[in-house]
């Protein structure tokens, strides 16, 4: 460990996948249109948004948070794996590594607020409709916002600042096609358990969020079966399907990857897990809230005329 102290980590050697040349040009092509997608889909919305004042609402501030985020996201990661995939250059800097690692956790943590956030909007909007616009005021809505915003940056930073004390002299070959948290400890020749016990309480504190969305939900399910008339449930419940799809897609492959067991693919089957949630979610985002959403719809046609 003290032959460590001495060693100067410079960069990393990334492993996207494990398969052939012509295996390689079709990952490529495939995340090439769905980087695209992502990227133009989020950056549609967010102009929507702001263009067309009928979208100027709590629901669709958040929506255009999550987008930018969601650019921020797919950019973060994918266009490195693309050019690892492409070139067949696979190193990266520590410096990279370290930057590409506190973007990740950044708009993770950051997405997760957004979406307990817009749960909240929901919330309010069908349990207490006649309250709705004292109760989010564009006021709090900036400042839930700026506070989801703050609290990430601050709490990523913190993290990442942690990993980039550990030490690498044993290995530098990251199992992953980028800088995830799990490959870098695993990696480390450090003692990492008080830092894994660290990233277990953060896991905990991000579980209330989902908590938080599944509570939110349990009332507004309970208020609309309170409704009589059948086309105001169906009503209330189209407001927040497109919500519900996001956080099932944000969610389900988390969940999945942590509940697993571990077996002899589990690092290539992560590697497709994460595919999911830092590119494939991104890019479905923006065709959920505008196939599934007549005011998004609609403003896309004002614009278009």
């Amino acid at each position: 460990m003290n032959d460590c102290e001495n060693i100067t980590v410079t960069e990393f050697y990334l492993t996207p996948f494990s398969t052939s040349r012509i295996h390689d040009i079709l990952i490529f092509t495939v995340f090439l249109l769905v980087y695209l997608l992502a990227v133009v889909g989020n950056l549609i919305i967010i102009v929507l948004i702001y263009s067309v004042p009928q979208l100027h609402t709590p629901m669709y501030f958040f929506l255009c948070n999550l987008s930018s985020v969601d650019v921020i996201y797919v950019s973060n990661i994918l266009p490195n794996m693309l050019s690892i995939i492409l070139t067949e250059y696979k190193m990266i800097s520590f410096s990279g590594c370290i930057t590409q690692l506190y973007f990740f956790m950044f708009c993770a943590v950051t997405e997760n607020y957004i979406l307990a956030s817009m749960a909240y909007d929901r919330y309010v909007a069908i349990c207490s409709p006649l309250h709705y616009l004292l109760i989010m005021t564009k006021k709090l809505c900036l400042i839930i916002a700026i506070s989801c915003l703050t609290i990430s940056a601050v709490n990523s930073l913190m993290l990442t600042l942690l990993i980039s004390t550990l030490s690498f002299c044993y290995s530098h070959k990251i199992n992953h096609f980028f800088c995830d948290i799990i490959p870098l400890l695993a990696l480390s020749s450090s003692d990492t358990r008080s830092m894994k016990m660290i990233f277990s309480i953060e896991d905990v504190v991000g579980s209330f969020n989902f908590l938080f969305i599944l509570t939110s939900y349990v009332r507004i399910i309970s208020t609309v079966l309170k409704i009589r008339a059948s086309s105001g449930q169906l009503k209330a419940l189209s407001s927040c399907s497109s919500h519900i799809i996001t956080v099932l897609l944000f969610y389900g492959p988390s969940i999945f990857m942590y509940l697993k067991p571990e077996s002899g693919d589990s690092k290539e089957q992560d590697k497709i897990l994460s595919l999911l949630y830092v590119a494939v979610v991104p890019m479905l985002n923006p065709f959920v809230y505008s196939l599934r959403n007549k005011d998004v719809l609609g403003a896309a046609g004002k614009v278009a005329k």
